[in-house]
């Protein structure tokens, strides 16, 4: 697995609040909770491997909460943690946890989702329905309660020399903030691009 964050993850964390309080879900070796923290932002890093969670790096800027946690058996072992600016999750997929997942989110809170689809199956591993979305289903679970600013349902190209493709789905989705009535409407989008020199 590449040490290099997700470019789903880069390209959408503009969006975070800056210095917010990111939830890295299933972080595995904390890829991604090492770039947010760079980024400045306070990750809590959760995945039920003791030892990754004990080798996740040292932060240069913001910080890293490790937490041991098994997400699939018993009840939400994340209820004592306060709503969550950003949620990030990739290749990683247990339905059971939608509900508590979108509840982790506080008002402008941006929801960075990436894992592996229907289709994976024909060109390797997860191939198992249980680990793939079916066609359209991040789109199904943010339907009413998140705006989505970003969608892809498609197949990504060899990450690596001799890899083979993946069949992903991946959503940038956003739970809006009230604003008051005479307030200019937020814009979602891309980094504006630097100017020509």
């Amino acid at each position: 697995m590449s040490a290099q964050p997700s470019s789903w993850v880069t390209r959408w964390a503009h969006l975070i609040r800056p210095g917010g309080r990111v939830l890295d879900l299933a972080c595995g070796s904390g890829r991604h909770a090492a770039w947010l923290a760079g980024q400045g932002f306070a990750v809590l890093a959760v995945d039920r491997d003791a030892t990754a969670v004990a080798a996740l790096p040292s932060p240069v800027q913001g910080s890293i909460t490790g937490r041991v946690a098994d997400l699939e058996q018993g009840a939400w072992p994340l209820g004592d943690v306060a709503a969550m600016d950003a949620l990030v999750v990739t290749n990683y997929l247990h339905r059971p946890l939608w509900p508590h997942l979108l509840a982790t989110l506080a008002p402008g809170g941006v929801l960075v989702y990436e894992t592996f689809a229907a289709g994976n199956e024909t060109v390797g591993k997860p191939s198992r329905p249980d680990f793939l979305l079916r066609p359209g289903e991040l789109l199904d679970v943010v339907k009413g309660q998140l705006r989505v600013i970003g969608y892809e349902d498609g197949v990504l190209a060899a990450r690596s020399q001799g890899g083979s493709p993946a069949f992903v789905q991946r959503i940038c989705a956003v739970r809006e903030a009230p604003v008051a009535a005479d307030a200019p409407p937020v814009r979602y989008g891309l980094p504006e691009a630097p100017a020509p020199a």
